[in-house]
Parts: structure tokens; C-alpha cells; sequence
């Protein structure tokens, strides 16, 4: 049975995911590229490390530059990740329930983006479905072939039997079997 609060309780295991993949991320692979076009590692988990800083700024009705990164050296972004992260949570357990719905598009920037990082990295961090599907569920409802902009290429066909992070990731454009 699914509570009203869900998708803070699915936002939750895409935070502490994300964290575990950005602290993950080594030296060594700063420079490679990334399944999300044009971006190194050290560009992706910085944008993924300023994801919950930039939600929170989006909530208290500020403009929020996406290509804005976090200003922090890449031995700082998990620390700077994980406060942010917890001033998130915080935030949406003092929302109404008819609001905390909007937590699953976050969770859905969180899934692609980790997917992203782990995908460049090669690191073996587990991944939870729910965070995919919630994230996949959410985004279909509103991002058509004409709304996809500069951040998502074309939806990627995949087989039936994808899991739900290729599901997910293949409708943000990626070639999850790539």
C-alpha cells in the first residue's frame, strides 16, 4: 500500500543512491565522457552534486541556472551533495500531501544522472527500481517529442524485458544498452 508520502520515501533512496555514486567517482575518471552529451564525469557529478541544492532554490521560488555548478572541488561534492540532500528531505516532509507528488520528477533527474555517473565510472552501486519507475512514471506525463529541449535527445526503444533504469534512461535518450 502506497502512503501519500511515497515518493519522499522513493526521493530518499535517490539521494542516498546518488551520494553513494558520486562518492564512487575517483580521480582517474574526472575525464571521461559521460552517456549524458558533451559531459565529463567531473561536469556530471558536479551538476548531480548541486541537483539538491538547486531543488531546494526551485522551491523557495528562485530562478535556478541548471548549467550552475556547485563551485566545489571534486573531493568536496559528496559532503556538499549529502547536506543539501538532507535540507531536501527535510523540506518535503513539511509539504502537503497534494504537493509531495512533485518529488518524483526529482527523483527522475536523481535516476537518470546516477544511472549517467555509474554507466561512465563502471562502479557496481546498487540501483533501487522504484526510484526508476516512480521517476519514468512521472516524466511521461508531460515531456512530449516537443518539450524534450537541449536535455533530452530522443526516447530509445527498448526491448520488453528492459529493466526499469533502461526504461527510464532510454526515454531521457539514452542507449542504455550502448
Amino acid at each position: 500500500m502506497s502512503s501519500p508520502h511515497q515518493p519522499v520515501v522513493v526521493l530518499s533512496r535517490a539521494l542516498d543512491q546518488a551520494g553513494d555514486a558520486l562518492a564512487a567517482v575517483r580521480a582517474e575518471d574526472l575525464d571521461k565522457p559521460t552517456p549524458c552529451h558533451g559531459w565529463t564525469v567531473r561536469e556530471l557529478a558536479d551538476h548531480l552534486a548541486a541537483a539538491p541544492e538547486h531543488f531546494l532554490a526551485m522551491a523557495r521560488g528562485e530562478e535556478v541556472d541548471w548549467r550552475a555548478g556547485t563551485g566545489v572541488e571534486p573531493t568536496g561534492l559528496t559532503a556538499h551533495f549529502r547536506a543539501y540532500a538532507d535540507d531536501l528531505i527535510h523540506h518535503w516532509h513539511g509539504q502537503p500531501d497534494e504537493q509531495v507528488a512533485q518529488a518524483d520528477w526529482q527523483s527522475a533527474e536523481l535516476g537518470v544522472h546516477t544511472w549517467d555517473l555509474l554507466r561512465a565510472t563502471g562502479r557496481p552501486v546498487p540501483l533501487d527500481d522504484e526510484v526508476a519507475e516512480r521517476g519514468l512514471a512521472f516524466i511521461q506525463q508531460g515531456l512530449t517529442e516537443e518539450n524534450r529541449g537541449d536535455a533530452f535527445g530522443p526516447a530509445v526503444p527498448v526491448p520488453d524485458d528492459a529493466s526499469a533504469y533502461e526504461r527510464l534512461v532510454a526515454f531521457a535518450g539514452r542507449d542504455p544498452r550502448a
